[in-house]
Formats: C-alpha cells, structure tokens, sequence
C-alpha cells in the first residue's frame, strides 16, 4: 500500500527523477529562474531549498554534500559565492513560484520558479502613489489637516 507516501513521482522512475532534479537545480542556480510545470516547480523547491539552507555554512564537507546533490562544479560555485551570502540572515522560503497560465499543446500548468533575492523587479521599491482627485473629493489635503489639529492645542497652552 502507499500511504503516507508523499512523494511526487512525476511518471518517472527514480533515478531518472533525480537526475531530472539535480539538472533544473543547476539550472536554477544558474540562471536565478527558470519556467517549468508547476507540479515540476513544486517537486524542485523541496530539493533545492535544504541545498540553499546548507550552503549557508561554508565548509568542505558542506561542499561535498552540495555537490553530491547537484553534479555541477560551476553551480555548486555560483551556490556558495553569489548566492549564499544575499540568503545568509534569511530563515527558509527561498524560491518563489509564480504561475503563468497553461501549455498550449496539453493544457498542463505552467509557471515560473525563481530565487528570491534575485528577481530586480520585485526588489525595487515601488514609488508612492498620489491620491486620485476626483470631483467628488472634497476633502481637506493631509498638511491642512494638520494646520487644524495643531490650533486648538495652542489655544489650550495659552487659557
């Protein structure tokens, strides 16, 4: 029987499912984003982020560890120089899976997974926003607001 059995198998057998995950987590790590099938995305971020949070130590044997995991010199390299330090006081969550719609030719969910540090776009600080004035706001503006809040209190001082 298969209870509690929690695995995703994704129609593959496991050595090929393993290779598939060291292949995209190398991708990952590389390209700081990659598109791919949500159930995919959602089976990547279970194997990629104990790898993020063991790179946070930087040993030899972390290394070892990483590597055996990964097969890729330059991503275990990239891992430990450029992506270890931006997640250091980071507690866990670091991916991000953003979902783009379905795959035209056999509907399957498709979406983005991505590092979280990395994405510019999110990063920015977003400027803020004026009020929209619409002819029904009669309202006085937030410094006149002020001018008024402030009177009676001197008014008090001086009685």
């Amino acid at each position: 029987m298969r209870h509690n059995k929690k695995v995703n198998h994704l129609g593959r057998k496991k050595a090929h499912r393993e290779a598939m995950f060291a292949n995209m987590a190398s991708s990952l790590i590389k390209h700081k984003r990659i598109f791919t099938t949500t159930a995919k995305a959602k089976a990547l971020r279970k194997y990629v982020e104990p790898l993020i949070t063991k790179s946070k130590e930087v040993t030899d044997h972390s290394q070892r560890v990483v590597f055996a995991s990964l097969q890729d010199k330059y991503a275990v390299k990239i891992l430990f120089t450029e992506i270890s330090p931006k997640v250091m006081e980071r507690p866990g969550g670091y991916t991000r899976i953003i979902k783009t719609g379905t795959r035209a030719g056999d509907n399957a969910a498709m979406c983005f997974i991505e590092l979280v540090d990395f994405n510019e776009n999110m990063l920015t600080t977003k400027t803020k926003k004026t009020a929209a004035k619409t002819r029904r706001s009669r309202k006085k503006s937030a410094s006149d607001a002020t001018v008024v809040a402030e009177t009676p209190t001197e008014e008090k001082v001086a009685e």
